[in-house]
């Protein structure tokens, strides 16, 4: 069906029609009609300028990633997508073809046709499937980790004081054993007066922080804290044939641990922001980062926190980034990130309890003015249907579109785990990454310089330390043990250096 221009359909196409490169977004829908020569589309300069898409369970989220994430591939774009429940590894399969993708092609004009798309798979710390991503506890740092230790404001303190230290003495931190043990050491009566300078650490704040972080190696996330490390312009890869790789982090087996990997992903967004040069506008992005689950990152996070979230997202779009987070509801995201939003993709949302219409409420009042009423839209559209306002090339927004998505061309679904496991042993980084390296670093170096002989462990030194016995707490049993006799020795043989941090803590790797 043609539209008149004078239309409101007519008026919202012609804010949509761009002259340079854009991605296809679907159809315009208008009283429940789909109109496939009005085309809703999103400017590929533009992609850097962040997004968001919401929208509630079941509506077609994961879907919209998948498609966006192909067109960005298919114009040299690199993408990377967490994988929380285990079925996005499909994009790099051809799609099936069938009667729904068929009809779905013809309400919207696209000429559908199945085709894979370049990915590599990771997978935090080894766990699960995926070609293993690790970070050092220096270059995560302390704002970070606190958050993955959930501590709180006055222990992050007490955490970044100790970095502080560990940096000056030059006590690499690769792994949270080298942390425990500097962190036992500070407050031991050997090693308090090495913080005169810098301030004090309680007993009672460094028994919380390792208490927390032998909790959290005895959950087993210990792995994800070592070497070889993770470089995360691994990222901006493009595969041979010049289309942009689709980076799959592949989280079902850590989904029980929110905390961990919605921070690991803020730590990637940090560590290419600290490593990437200014580029200001350009004509497509370096990388497209769709940050899934949005709203676990933001959860219990510090006035600290949520203002370093707010700046990198702010400053990594001059790098070349462009950052989409997902989530249910914009109000899950904070006002101060969500202004900096500019690409909206809104699914549907339900209206059935008071919070729900509350949260619908003010879901409406993010939107720009538009002709429609957007509660009965918002609360009406079907699987594969969503609100859609973007940018413009000269970044003003365009009107309010209701959209009928156009159908991913890759699988809409998981690989088989053969498929997948040939996948990632066949990619040349699995030689670069797949075994952790336990290298000489604050522990080993500082037991090494023992100037008189001490009693061997009873396990060896790379174990993890047994229960504490009842009648001696943590604290003591590190402090007690001869590996900080000789901490205490080697501090003054130490070259003092001062690592430079940025917003979130987290120190630049070494090239």
């Amino acid at each position: 069906m043609s539209v008149s221009k004078q239309s409101p359909t007519g008026e919202i196409a012609a804010g949509y029609a761009f002259s340079g490169p854009a991605l296809e977004l679907g159809a315009l829908l208008w009283d429940g009609e789909c109109h496939p020569d009005a085309r809703i589309r999103i400017p590929l300069p533009m992609l850097n300028r962040h997004g968001l898409v919401a929208g509630a369970t079941g509506t077609g989220k994961t879907k919209t990633l998948q498609l966006i994430a192909e067109q960005l591939s298919a114009n040299g774009v690199p993408v990377f997508l967490a994988d929380i429940k285990g079925d996005v590894s499909g994009i790099s399969a051809p799609g099936a073809d069938g009667a729904k993708v068929r009809d779905r092609a013809g309400q919207v004009g696209q000429e559908w046709e199945a085709t894979g798309f370049p990915c590599e798979f990771y997978g935090l710390g080894g766990v699960g499937p995926g070609i293993p991503v690790r970070a050092t506890v220096t270059s995560f740092g302390p704002v970070l980790l606190s958050k993955v230790l959930q501590l709180n404001q006055t222990q992050e303190q007490s955490l970044g004081l100790i970095f502080h230290y560990a940096d000056q003495k030059g006590l690499e931190l690769v792994d949270l054993k080298d942390l425990r043990a500097v962190v036992a050491f500070l407050v031991s009566d050997v090693g308090k007066p090495e913080l005169k300078g810098i301030g004090g650490l309680s007993t009672v704040t460094a028994g919380v922080i390792l208490r927390s972080i032998t909790a959290f190696e005895q959950a087993g996330a210990g792995g994800f804290f070592g070497e070889p490390e993770f470089d995360t312009s691994e990222f901006l890869r493009t595969s041979p044939d010049g289309r942009g790789t689709v980076s799959v982090l592949e989280l079902p087996a850590v989904q029980d641990k929110p905390q961990l990997f919605s921070t690991f992903l803020m730590w990637m967004l940090a560590d290419l922001y600290g490593d990437l040069p200014e580029v200001g506008d350009v004509e497509k992005p370096k990388l497209v980062f769709f940050f899934d689950e949005a709203h676990l990152l933001f959860n219990g996070a510090s006035k600290a926190f949520l203002e370093s979230i707010t700046q990198t997202v702010r400053l990594i779009r001059s790098k070349g980034v462009g950052v989409f987070f997902v989530t249910q509801t914009p109000k899950d995201v904070p006002g101060d990130v969500l202004a900096q939003l500019g690409n909206r993709v809104q699914h549907a949302l339900r209206a059935f309890t008071p919070d729900d219409a509350k949260a619908l409420k003010a879901t409406v009042r993010t939107f720009p003015n538009s002709s429609y009423d957007l509660e009965e839209v918002l609360t009406g559209l079907g699987t594969g249907e969503a609100v859609i306002t973007v940018l413009s090339e000269t970044g003003a927004p365009t009107p309010v579109a209701a959209t009928r998505l156009r159908a991913p061309q890759s699988l809409m679904g998981p690989i088989d785990e053969g498929a997948l496991e040939a996948a990632v042993k066949g990619s040349p980084l699995w030689g670069r990454y797949a075994e952790a390296v336990d290298r000489e670093s604050a522990y080993e170096r500082l037991t090494a310089e023992r100037s008189e002989p001490e009693p061997e462990p009873e396990s060896e030194p790379k174990a993890r330390a047994g229960a504490p016995k009842e009648d001696e707490s943590l604290v003591e049993q590190v402090v007690g043990s001869g590996m900080f006799k000789s901490l205490a020795r080697s501090i003054g043989t130490q070259l003092g250096r001062e690592i430079s941090r940025s917003l979130f803590g987290t120190a630049r790797r070494k090239r």
